[in-house]
């Protein structure tokens, strides 16, 4: 293969067609069910389906199949069935559903909002991870172009991953023969340590998200009347919440939401803290003095990837400060992210947090919790050594540097199933969320150049897949 030729054609191709394909995305607000549950009516997702299918019709190899599975209720998935040369299976993912707006972007730019600036495409989705179908494709005929001889590979994207993937189970099932089983995921969700290697993620943390609500009043009454005798619905809240945090540390208190971290695991994070040192605290964007919570970093990387952590991400029954007047409130609802460790049950987990949450309720007030479908964290198997070889190789030719492991905090519920159903696969997980990007958050935004050196280095491993037969 010809690697100058292969990166000359990646960025020509990512130029003329992926980046207008991602800035027509970017503009549409598909956000994921759990956000926009009237999100068959709002017609977004068919508007990003139709826009990811008629493209890869455009650029898909000729021999390949594309597939739309679409069950009634449930969110679609797109697959595109590439036949092989040689022995072997190999399964790439993404998802083409978002996250919500949040507030917060700085002037000019905007959740829906496409922007290019200083090599940066700004805006929600490209990034987390949009550009996924585009680079998997464009990998994928770059390779055939110069007749490399590949296995089959089946390019697999769902529309409800931020919702934490509950369609996904029904068309693994419903597509099973079709998938077969992988010898190879790659996977083009998850982050990256910097912009100056390829990292791969060798575990991810799982996610119990659920609403929180405390009832005291049928209707709201005059605090000057009633506070002092009526108790707080928000207070209740917050003393339901120490019995899972402790609020002084952010140490989470339930042991069914915790586990040992591996040996080799922390190994890999001492190897992480010496390749980047302060730029790990360096890539938050702190607010004048606030600092970590610990000024060691590998305790910092181990409490973000191996911990189990509670946020508060939104709430309800608290107006805005301008029509909030003085009356104490009938309710208090939060929504709580609880991200669990790597290898912790995601359901035992849930029943264990429902517990101490709805259990000896202060004064008896009315708690109801409703929980978002629970999703299991994710530790990476052994990596064969072909594969090591081929990840550095491949970051040393397009970035100048061996490839990098890091551990995320975040959640791929796919990368649970596909542990769990294919015990024998090996993955690649891997993403363009480096320092900055900030998924999730306002100013998100996608790294041009290291999303097409990394479209390079992934079309680089998969011609590296060995003859298995």
């Amino acid at each position: 293969m010809d690697n100058k030729r292969l990166g000359r054609d990646i960025n020509f191709f990512w130029d003329e067609y992926i980046i207008p394909a991602l800035v027509d995305y970017i503009k549409i607000p598909n956000k994921s069910p759990v956000f926009e549950p009237d999100w068959e009516s709002k017609g977004h997702m068919d508007s990003v389906l139709d826009l990811a299918v008629k493209w890869a019709n455009v650029h898909r190899d000729e021999g390949s199949e594309l597939i739309i599975k679409r069950t009634p209720g449930r969110t679609p998935i797109i697959l595109i069935d590439i036949p092989g040369e040689k022995e072997g299976n190999v399964l790439m993912y993404g998802h083409l559903d978002k996250q919500p707006e949040m507030a917060g972007w700085a002037d000019g730019l905007g959740p829906w909002t496409p922007v290019l600036k200083n090599d940066k495409l700004y805006g929600r989705g490209a990034a987390d991870d949009g550009y996924a179908i585009f680079s998997s494709v464009c990998a994928v005929r770059s390779l055939k172009e110069q007749g490399v001889i590949l296995p089959r590979i089946l390019i697999l994207i769902e529309f409800s991953e931020e919702s934490g993937s509950p369609d996904l189970p029904h068309y693994m099932e419903l597509c099973s023969e079709l998938i077969g089983e992988p010898d190879l995921v790659i996977c083009l969700d998850s982050g990256a340590g910097d912009y100056g290697r390829f990292w791969t993620t060798t575990s991810l943390r799982g996610l119990i998200g659920l609403h929180l609500r405390v009832d005291v009043l049928s209707e709201g009454v005059h605090s000057g009347s009633a506070s002092g005798y009526v108790p707080s619905s928000f207070r209740i809240a917050r003393q339901l919440l120490s019995r899972i945090e402790d609020e002084n540390t952010g140490k989470i208190l339930l042991e069914e939401l915790r586990v040992d971290t591996p040996d080799h695991r922390m190994q890999e994070i001492e190897d992480l803290v010496s390749i980047l040192g302060e730029d790990m605290v360096k890539e938050y964007p702190w607010k004048g003095s606030t600092r970590p919570t610990t000024d060691d970093n590998i305790e910092g990387v181990l409490r973000r990837t191996w911990e189990p952590t509670l946020s508060v991400v939104g709430s309800d029954g608290l107006p805005p400060i301008e029509n909030a007047g003085n009356v104490l409130r009938p309710h208090t609802v939060l929504k709580l992210s609880i991200r669990i460790p790597p290898m912790v049950d995601a359901l035992k987990a849930r029943d264990a947090i429902h517990r101490t949450l709805t259990e000896n309720v202060p004064y008896n007030a009315d708690v109801t919790v409703e929980f978002e479908e629970p999703a299991s964290g994710w530790s990476a198997p052994e990596t064969v050594p072909w594969l090591v070889s081929a990840m550095n190789t491949a970051s040393k030719r397009f970035y100048g540097k061996a490839a990098g492991a890091i551990g995320e905090g975040g959640t791929i519920p796919f990368m649970a199933m596909l542990g769990e159903r294919f015990p024998k696969a090996q993955f690649v997980i891997t993403g363009v969320l480096g320092p900055g990007a900030n998924a999730h958050g306002p100013n998100e935004f996608l790294h041009i150049p290291y999303a097409k050196t990394l479209t390079a280095c992934i079309a680089s491993i998969i011609s590296k897949f060995p003859n298995i037969s």
